[in-house]
């Protein structure tokens, strides 16, 4: 995984071939930590990205029903989420997980920056590995883990399309949900913005072509060779402008959200809408879109999603997040 919040079933190279640095690594010398809860839990999940944000290793055990424990070394402690997470803390103090700080951030802007965040490391990804792939050179041997040359440009291909679709929903979701919004209170506030998504999609739409025109050509020949660098050269101006855009969106736009003074229930239900407006990839590329995340923020990702006061949705998200480990 990017962030590495979790062991990804697939070898690390084949999510970011030759030259993915995993950021987690875990504690030299630590206790032997099992956590005892359902596998479909979203609150099992919720202390596994805890204990991962902690650096610590540990052994999921799959038990039937509500019960949730967790053994470190010799202790074991059962009951609420709460009471773990003390636990955690208590024993490894470091890095702090920080979730009894009280914070006012609307949810839809805590929401829109957390998928920015994931967006931007899975394009800083495309870049490292279109990087990799035009200057590596002929490879005589094949990795096992990505397969021949045109075997992993057909991954990368593909992940390259998952990354576009959760990029357009989440353009959508800002143009249906955030973006009127705001234009209510101040017409015209989100032009540059809208102008910015439009200006955006035929290059995304593009670079989808360019990696399909790759992926039939000799890989090594000079054709395949120019074709990666023009593919390199697209990808690093979509990166830039996709940064400036999320950096203009996160410094000027979305602060603003809280000058709209929402009631408390008009923020829960545009919170809700934007969660709704993400289900078709979430309910498919749940675990892609987690990749991009830090272990903390996949804990806030996966806490925003159950506060959602609507239960059909909130249940709903729920077996996605359940189906999605």
């Amino acid at each position: 995984m990017g962030n590495c919040f979790f062991k990804s079933k697939k070898p690390t190279a084949e999510i970011a071939p030759c030259d993915c640095t995993r950021r987690f690594r875990p504690a030299p010398v630590a206790p032997t930590v099992r956590l005892y809860g359902s596998a479909s839990s979203p609150v099992v999940a919720y202390i596994r990205f805890a204990l991962l944000h902690k650096n610590v290793s540990l052994q999921l055990v799959p038990t039937e029903g509500d019960t949730l424990a967790l053994e470190i070394g010799s202790e074991t402690v059962s009951g609420h989420r709460e009471t773990l997470l003390q636990f955690i803390e208590e024993k490894f103090p470091h890095p702090p997980l920080r979730f009894d700080l009280v914070e006012r951030t609307p949810l839809v802007v805590k929401v829109t920056r957390l998928q920015h965040r994931s967006i931007t490391w899975h394009l800083e990804r495309m870049v490292r590995w279109v990087e990799d792939l035009r200057t590596r050179g002929k490879r005589k041997t094949v990795d096992p883990a990505v397969g021949s040359p045109r075997m992993e440009l057909k991954k990368l291909e593909k992940n390259y399309a998952q990354l576009l679709e959760v990029m357009l929903e989440h353009a959508q979701m800002e143009e249906r949900i955030v973006f009127p919004l705001l234009q209510r209170a101040d017409p015209g506030l989100c032009k540059a913005a809208n102008e910015e998504h439009a200006r955006d999609l035929p290059v995304m739409n593009g670079i989808k072509e360019d990696m399909k025109s790759i992926g039939v050509i000799d890989y090594g020949t000079p054709a395949c060779k120019e074709g990666l660098s023009n593919l390199s050269t697209r990808l690093k101006s979509l990166q830039k402008h996709c940064k400036e855009h999320f950096d203009e969106e996160e410094k000027d736009v979305l602060p603003l959200l809280e000058a709209t003074e929402l009631s408390g229930e008009e923020e829960k239900r545009v919170f809700e809408d934007c969660i709704e407006a993400m289900k078709v990839t979430h309910s498919h590329l749940f675990n892609f879109f987690l990749e991009g995340l830090l272990p903390s923020e996949a804990m806030e990702y996966v806490d925003l999603i159950m506060k959602c006061g609507d239960k059909q949705l909130r249940a709903s998200m729920i077996q996605i997040i359940s189906n999605a480990k």
